[in-house]
């Protein structure tokens, strides 16, 4: 009898001692966690952790508040000097010669056509090779800069630093909200033959943006 009280008495102290050992090893592995996203955290710019923090504007007339945070050149004029390789210097270079003269939110607009080219199977896959698309044949470039024949002379710095940072920005994949996907655009000065044929998602300062239509097996 004393034999099967100790047994029983041994298992219940054994019992009693799980939770504890199991808190100890949820501890741990919450403390890895929460460890890991604050190191992932670390490393996402500024301006995103503001846009995933950020609530809706409360007036449908005003632009939503991601826009407040980004297409202001106030914005623009807290973030960092802005650099990167080939690939962020051809959109900079882009945003510069094609509109540098825009607001903010044109800027980012035109940024957006050119990354959205980059995605679309009708296009090459870098930014660097959208942009010089058809470059040296006589109205072959996509982008008027290219073929102009003037030479690119970047003469404006504090232009450039602007245009850099919003391609920066753009690089690093800020949401494209402006341009409903917009693959085209072209100045109100102009009216392309293509302006016809393709619906109009966006006009934002002196452009007018559309999106090339998807073409199906039946068209």
């Amino acid at each position: 009898m004393k034999a099967i009280t100790a047994a029983i008495a041994a298992a219940t102290i054994s019992f009693t001692a799980l939770p504890a050992a199991a808190d100890e090893t949820l501890a741990s592995r919450l403390s890895t966690i929460i460890g890991q996203e604050r190191s992932a955290l670390s490393m996402v710019p500024e301006y995103q952790l503001d846009l995933l923090t950020s609530l809706p504007a409360g007036n449908e007339d005003d632009v939503t508040a991601e826009a407040q945070l980004i297409y202001s050149r106030d914005f623009l004029a807290d973030q960092p000097s802005a650099d990167g390789g080939a690939q962020w210097e051809c959109l900079a270079e882009a945003l510069y010669f094609e509109a540098r003269g825009e607001t903010v939110r044109g800027m980012f607009a035109v940024g957006e056509v050119i990354l959205n080219r980059v995605d679309s199977n009708n296009y090459p896959d870098t930014l660097c090779n959208v942009i010089n698309q058809g470059t040296g044949r006589k109205y072959g470039c996509q982008f008027t800069y290219t073929c102009d024949g003037k030479a690119e002379v970047i003469a404006e710095p504090q232009s450039w630093e602007r245009v850099g940072k919003v391609a920066r920005i753009l690089v690093d994949g800020v949401p494209r909200a402006l341009t409903g996907g917009a693959t085209h655009y072209h100045t109100k000065a102009v009216n392309p033959s293509w302006a016809q044929r393709y619906p109009r998602t966006a006009t934002i300062g002196s452009h007018h943006f559309y999106r090339q239509p998807v073409r199906t097996a039946s068209n």
